[in-house]
């Protein structure tokens, strides 16, 4: 596996901009890089989404409430 990430923050956008921004940048995400995707709120809806696309997701929540998802294929 890459250690070569992708940052999108996507903290003070009202939805659905961060799904928006997560989903766009997973189109153009590098072979085996992976996507670190900063939100305000663990993204829920965006999981269904992400496997439809052949990724897998893992949501950590930080010290100040926020959200850090890791995507990556699956």
């Amino acid at each position: 596996m890459s250690d070569e990430f992708v940052e999108v923050d996507a903290r003070g956008l009202e939805p659905p901009q961060p799904m928006v921004r997560i989903l766009e940048a997973l189109t153009v995400l590098p072979t085996g890089a992976i996507l670190r995707a900063r939100t305000d709120r663990r993204p829920l809806h965006l999981y269904p989404l992400i496997e439809e696309r052949g990724w897998v997701a893992e949501s950590q929540p930080e010290a100040d409430g926020s959200f850090v998802t890791f995507i990556r294929h699956a």
